[in-house]
């Protein structure tokens, strides 16, 4: 009886997945170092998973790498390497951030540049649809002919054409017939990769990547798909609008957005560098201490990082350990699966752990089912 906040409706519904759940979390670009906001994306849906496998489900979690978009091309030009090389270098990073927060392994994390054929194939059934056109090489998604446009996000047209411009959308794009339209096939410059394909040689557009992959490795509908909250729109809004125009089915039963956060006032990016990294974290306290810290905030709220909350991690983590030498309490493990049952709140099972540990109680199960071992 899992309950998980859908975007889409929102509100709080009980997850229905059949023996085998489904589950798509966007993944990084590749261009610069994962940062602490990546990381909470990631833990929210690794902690997802961990319940669903102690409620009795077997769990299928694809969590894709975007390694050809504009970010990545344009960082691999800046830097003067292959743009493949770029994204080896900072892959080979992020694995190891997501082992020391103890991540369980991805039923498949796949590459953009390794799903061409479906992806165009995808876009050709956009055309068959009647729902695509191509200006100058250039393939748009027609977003009027697709009614439902707007129903993850329920954005205003004002506010969605605002969040394109911020998000490369390009509105203003005089190509376009209505400035919402998205790009699903695009020339490449001179210095970027290109493919051959009906419309003239190009490079996919960043949200068909998705689509092709989650089509592709998942079926054509997913328990749960999400990522951070910035990509309610645009880019999961148009995930939706293409694939349910091509399969006729809804995409996603539940849409899980990750609360964004933020250092000195302001959310982390990359674009301004105020970022905090699990690699230097690590380097300060046990791994397992960073990982509670993110453990304490709820998934669905925006928070800031503040130094004292890995003094914190770490000491509830000591009080933890202290634990091990005591008697387990069954009634502890039920208390902190009710509280992953609510919206999988992290901070209310922290609570209950950490009431049973300073009563004496081993909390050794229930901090593994948070991925904490003691």
């Amino acid at each position: 009886m899992i309950r998980l906040y859908d975007t889409a409706r929102q509100g709080v519904y009980e997850m229905s997945p059949g023996p085998v759940a489904t589950l798509y979390s966007c993944g990084v670009t590749p261009y610069d170092s994962a940062h602490l906001g990546h990381a909470y994306v990631y833990l929210t849906f690794d902690v997802l998973q961990r319940r669903l496998r102690d409620a009795g489900y077997d769990t299928r979690c694809v969590r894709n790498v975007t390694d050809v978009d504009d970010d990545i091309l344009r960082r691999a030009r800046e830097v003067g390497v292959h743009y493949l090389d770029l994204a080896a270098q900072e892959m080979a990073k992020f694995d190891r951030d997501m082992a020391h927060l103890n991540l369980l392994p991805c039923y498949s994390e796949p590459r953009a540049t390794g799903a061409i054929t479906e992806i165009l194939t995808l876009i050709g059934k956009t055309f068959d649809q009647g729902i695509a056109y191509e200006v100058d090489g250039f393939v748009y998604f027609e977003v009027a002919k697709f009614p439902r446009f707007g129903q993850v996000s329920h954005d205003t047209r004002a506010t969605m054409i605002e969040l394109a411009a911020q998000h490369g959308g390009n509105p203003d794009d005089p190509r376009k017939r209505d400035p919402l339209d998205f790009v699903l096939w695009q020339p490449s410059l001179d210095d970027e990769p290109s493919w051959e394909s009906r419309w003239g040689p190009g490079r996919p557009g960043w949200h068909i990547e998705c689509s092709a992959l989650a089509l592709r490795d998942l079926g054509q509908t997913l328990d749960v798909h999400g990522g951070g909250r910035d990509l309610v729109f645009p880019h999961h809004e148009c995930e939706a609008a293409q694939s349910e125009s091509v399969t006729g089915a809804a995409f996603v039963k539940h849409w899980l957005h990750v609360g964004l956060v933020g250092l000195n006032g302001t959310k982390m990016s990359k674009s301004l560098g105020n970022l905090v990294f699990v690699s230097d974290l690590v380097d300060r306290v046990e791994p397992a201490a960073v990982r509670l810290a993110l453990l304490g905030q709820h998934y669905r709220h925006d928070w800031e990082w503040r130094d004292e909350l890995l003094a914190q991690a770490q000491s509830r983590l000591s009080t933890w350990h202290s634990s091990q030498c005591q008697s387990p309490s069954p009634s502890v493990l039920d208390d902190v699966r009710a509280a992953l049952d609510d919206d999988l709140d992290c901070p209310s099972a922290l609570r209950v752990i950490d009431e049973a540990a300073e009563a004496g109680v081993n909390v050794t199960e229930a901090a593994a089912l948070l991925g904490v071992t003691l």
